[in-house]
């Protein structure tokens, strides 16, 4: 079994370091979850508060008793959890902006940016931030101001700048070190590069406030790292 990294625990919290490709519980794609490695570790019941998509990586936050989890649930559902992400994405983004744009169910588990007329549209707003540039590609900080399924996903598609593998949303080829500037033709980026870097929630009930953070897991490293190599080679 994979030994999961706990980045924090106290007052009936848990915040573990989710690995890529892990679910957080069981669906319909199999293989282990999240919640059952951690149970069957722990010997005891994990509560689950939120959820990352399978291949998201980063900070992901459980409760150990039902009282944490309806404090922190409600936190998450009422918007007074902060959470940012970093992501690798496709093409320069200079400067910051915020995405306002109402989000659909589409098809096969996909969503898409409502049109005029979807009566079913859910406001979605997510800030998105430049952290480093490239020749061709962006490190970028996106902090969504609500939770819609893949919605930080979306909301960079819908500027031009979708992720650099998201079988979903854009290429679904892996990428390789001769594809990020390199030489080799060794894979570094097979799922979409998305990780959970930064989770806080204010005092609650019973829980004190807290800010955790995941650091940049290596794939997503090693991509920047040739993708800066790239540019200062030019």
């Amino acid at each position: 079994m994979t030994d999961v990294r706990i980045l924090f625990e106290g007052g009936g919290v848990l915040v573990v370091d989710k690995p890529p490709g892990m679910l957080v519980i069981p669906g319909r794609e199999g293989g282990p979850s999240l919640r059952e490695l951690l149970e069957t570790q722990r010997r005891q019941k994990i509560f689950v508060v939120h959820r990352l998509d399978r291949d998201t990586s980063g900070a992901l936050v459980f409760a150990l008793d039902a009282a944490v989890h309806r404090a922190l649930s409600g936190a998450f559902e009422t918007g007074k959890v902060r959470k940012r992400y970093v992501a690798l994405v496709e093409g320069r983004v200079e400067a910051p902006q915020m995405v306002d744009a109402p989000l659909v169910a589409g098809r096969k588990g996909r969503m898409r940016v409502a049109r005029p007329g979807d009566t079913d549209a859910k406001a979605s707003r997510t800030r998105v931030r430049p952290v480093e540039t490239f020749e061709r590609a962006s490190l970028v900080e996106a902090e969504p101001l609500t939770g819609r399924t893949h919605q930080i996903r979306v909301h960079l598609l819908s500027l031009g700048h979708p992720l650099l593998v998201d079988h979903q949303y854009g290429r679904e080829a892996p990428l390789t070190e001769k594809d990020l500037g390199g030489e080799g033709d060794s894979v570094v980026l097979s799922r979409t590069p998305l990780h959970a870097a930064r989770v806080e929630w204010p005092a609650l009930a019973g829980v004190e406030a807290r800010a955790v953070e995941a650091p940049v897991p290596e794939d997503m490293a090693r991509a920047r790292e040739l993708l800066r190599a790239s540019v200062t080679s030019l």
